[in-house]
């Protein structure tokens, strides 16, 4: 058919797409500026400044008014950013992570987004595919749709020639091409309403914990606020000092950055791995990837380059027609790296017609081929040698014995049958053909670069790997051997078969090599691992891989051959099908969540002083009251960009990989970092109120004591991001080594605003300030120093203990 020689050219597609549009479904729209800044509004430390400056505007304060307004705006537009980039961040990824199809345009068949399919668009579609669109079926091979999400039948639907198949069905079985008929809402999915988009990434359970302890957190953020301004409104101060007061403490004590954190870092740290060819399916992966402690990944095609050739042709001595009924059991234009390396031997086909196709099945690990051969039929078979020596009643452990030693230096054995029959109607199941044993094809694979290496680093990590094929032992430990790993135990499916679950669990602690496996020997060796404690990783393609997809823990699906049941089913997916883009995403898996870690604890230790100062003055009779909301509110400003944007630039510690994984279950908030965090924060309120006692028992005015603590808490602020950038490097060592420019531009731009808030007599007097003197900038640079050489001392201490 023609139109399946050329399909649409480029101009027929810019033609048709004008009136047609893309083939999308509608989705949520994005939410519009005044819902997303009603919605900032809403948040505590917003509504605290509001009330704020409506209070000094009732009270006839409207530069106080004005200011804390300024400051509202202020953290608002930051607030805005940080929302900006993580949408921007997951609007990129969405657009990597969206489905292709396989679609011929100007005589080429290229893989595209689906979304640029148009009515009349010529696609083909195999095993494991979603269907892009509806489409009219053209040509099809025992073709067996799942058409559930549409129907609610579970049973598979048997499609033929002209025949409808609707988009968002899946493929069973066999493989088609078809004519798209519709596209986007005017498809049956479009008009049900339904999609088959990824399903929401919901918030993980970390983040769900913090938004919970930052609600019960800011409930008695609030009732301290009442609290401290009824006992200062009816004992020392006028009533708008009080409410100010008591906005203040409030302020200072909700660490409503946290959230904030969370999802800044889930979002950009996502993007930053889909630029490691690692998508990111569901958040919750990259809280999991720090505890992985074993791989389970496939040999073909990711330890492996997958680009089969024909190694050796070792033919039956009783057949004569090997290389022929080779080259005829592959179906044509296949993508099968296998199929492939057989379509070299297929000068036979030519002048053929193919008849009838038997598909492999996880049963028969064997495909069958029928071909017009004038008054009779070609029929070839390749497959399992096992399987295809059985069909043809050859002794099957003869043949075994000639593929160990076929499969010696990593060869990957292939069995052939065929024989030629007279015409007449061809049997329902391929094992029912009497055909004659060929022989064996011997293929070659080649290892892909950096894998060794690759592997060499998980072991330093603590991460075992352990290398899963269908092919047979001697070929799986050659390959083995030759990435590095080590030879610590094999198991062969039948072996697998014959042990209980409970042999089976304690089989898999020394396992490094699989041979023979199914995908259903996949998820009882998932099952066992994890019931040894282990975090287990995944790979997978195929359509019968998804079960132990998505019992792993970390589930990842290949991106250039995986199937999209196995995509949908994974939580990640390996965009270049290479191990090493997996390690690479566990690196950077470890990077984010230590990344939110430094954040955390700086979060807590700057608030640390923050609620200190906010408190303790009003403890003491007479002595003044040193934070107001607008210097929170200044405090904050210098705070979000920090934790959000200083540590999530910061790139991975060095000696990242060299660590532990993560014990499973372990909180955010251990012990360590709570304890370093509010050490941190103590320090810096230890060194602050020192300070603020000194200059009152000086008889220094309120607004340069004011000024002067809140030079000390800018400076100590920074001091604080410098030394949590890392917690195993010096500060020295990690400014000299580790570029972050982010963090440059936070100090230029924070001590350039505190210059001039203290400098320029209008805004002092705005945040209630009074001149200071060189000995105050002196002083609090001293004293901010000094707070953090306590940690610098740690971290050379306990250096050793985190390499551990």
């Amino acid at each position: 058919m023609q139109e399946i020689i050329a399909g649409l050219s480029a101009a027929d597609v810019v033609r048709i797409r004008a009136s047609g549009g893309f083939n999308e479904l509608s989705s949520a729209k994005a939410r519009s500026p005044i819902i997303r800044i009603l919605r900032i509004l809403t948040q505590p430390m917003f509504l605290l400044l509001i009330i704020a400056g409506v209070v000094s505007m009732i009270l006839a304060e409207p530069l106080d008014a004005a200011v804390l307004l300024v400051m509202v705006f202020g953290v608002m537009a930051i607030t805005i950013y940080q929302e900006g980039r993580a949408e921007k961040a997951l609007g990129a990824l969405s657009q990597l992570a969206a489905p292709k199809a396989n679609v011929l345009r100007d005589g080429e068949w290229e893989t595209l987004p689906a979304r640029e399919l148009v009515v009349g668009d010529i696609c083909r579609i195999h095993e494991g595919d979603r269907i892009p669109a509806d489409v009219e079926l053209l040509e099809t091979t025992n073709l067996l749709l799942d058409e559930s999400m549409l129907t609610g039948e579970s049973l598979p639907v048997a499609k033929t020639v002209s025949e409808s198949a609707f988009g968002g069905a899946l493929v069973n079985t066999g493989r088609a091409i078809g004519r798209v008929i519709a596209i986007g809402q005017e498809t049956e999915l479009g008009k049900i309403g339904a999609s088959i988009s990824q399903a929401p990434d919901h918030q993980t359970q970390l983040q769900q914990d913090v938004n919970k302890i930052v609600k019960i957190v800011g409930v008695i953020a609030g009732l301290l606020a009442i609290a401290i301004t009824l006992i200062l409104g009816f004992t020392r101060t006028s009533w708008l000092d009080a409410v100010l007061a008591g906005i203040a403490s409030a302020m200072a004590m909700i660490p409503e950055e946290i959230p904030v954190v969370l999802t800044l870092f889930f979002a950009i740290g996502a993007w930053r791995m889909s630029q490691e060819k690692v998508l990111t399916r569901k958040s919750a992966v990259i809280e999991t990837l720090g505890s992985a402690t074993v791989i389970c990944v496939d040999k073909t095609g990711t330890l492996t380059l997958n680009q089969l050739s024909v190694d050796e042709l070792i033919q039956d001595p009783s057949a004569t027609e090997l290389k022929l009924f080779a080259g005829l059991a592959s179906p044509i234009d296949s993508v099968d790296a296998v199929d492939r390396a057989f379509s070299d031997l297929a000068e036979g086909a030519t002048g053929r017609s193919l008849v009838k196709e038997y598909p492999m099945t996880a049963d028969t690990p064997a495909m069958t081929m029928v071909w017009d051969q004038g008054d009779n039929y070609l029929v070839a078979m390749k497959g399992a040698p096992e399987t295809v020596a059985e069909l043809c009643g050859v002794d099957a452990q003869n043949v075994l014995q000639e593929v160990q030693l076929a499969s010696a230096g990593g060869k990957r054995i292939i069995g052939v049958a065929g024989l030629v029959i007279p015409k007449g109607e061809l049997p329902k199941d391929q094992s029912d053909f009497k055909l004659k044993f060929q022989g064996l094809v011997a293929l070659r694979d080649t290892v892909r670069p950096g894998v060794p290496g690759a592997i060499a680093q998980c072991h330093e990590a603590g991460i075992r790997v352990i290398m899963i094929t269908g092919d047979f032992i001697g070929t799986a430990r050659e390959i083995a051997a030759e990435v590095g790993l080590a030879d610590t135990g094999e198991l062969t499916g039948a072996e697998l078969d014959s042990l209980s679950d409970e042999e089976l669990a304690i089989r898999v602690k020394t396992l490094s090599v699989c041979a023979r496996m199914t995908p259903a020997h996949k998820l009882r060796l998932v099952k066992a691992l994890q019931a040894n404690g282990e975090v287990v990783a995944m790979t997978g393609d195929g359509v019968n891989d998804a079960p132990a997809l998505k019992t792993a823990d970390i589930s990842i699906a290949m991106g250039l051959r995986g199937t999209d049941v196995a995509r949908e089913a994974a939580t990640l997916i390996i965009t270049d099908d290479d191990f090493t883009s997996i390690v690479a995403g566990i690196k950077r898996g470890r990077a984010i969540y230590a990344g939110i870690r430094k954040s955390v604890a700086y979060i807590i230790a700057v608030h640390v002083p923050l609620l200190g100062m906010a408190l303790i003055p009003i403890l003491t009779l007479d002595w003044p009251i040193i934070l107001l909301p607008a210097m929170v509110a200044f405090l904050e400003i210098i705070i979000d960009p920090a934790c959000t944007i200083a540590f999530q630039a910061e790139p991975a510690e060095p000696e990242i990989m060299q660590r532990k994984p993560r014990p499973v279950g372990e909180s955010l908030f251990n012990f360590e970092t709570l304890g370093i965090s509010l050490i941190q924060g103590v320090v810096v309120l230890l060194a602050v109120l020192a300070q603020y006692f000194w200059l009152v028992s000086l008889g220094r005015p309120a607004d340069e004591v004011r000024s002067a603590t809140l030079i000390l808490m800018v400076l100590s602020n920074l001091a604080l991001i410098l030394t949590n950038r890392s917690w195993n490097l010096s500060l020295v060592k990690t400014m000299l080594t580790r570029k972050n420019p982010s963090v440059k531009w936070i100090l230029g731009l924070t001590l350039l605003g505190l210059f001039l808030l203290t400098q320029i007599e209008v805004a002092a007097q705005a945040f209630n300030l009074g001149p200071t003197t060189v000995w105050d900038w002196a002083l609090g640079f001293v004293l901010a120093v000094a707070s953090i050489l306590w940690f610098e001392v740690y971290k050379v201490l306990t250096r050793a203990k985190r390499m551990d």
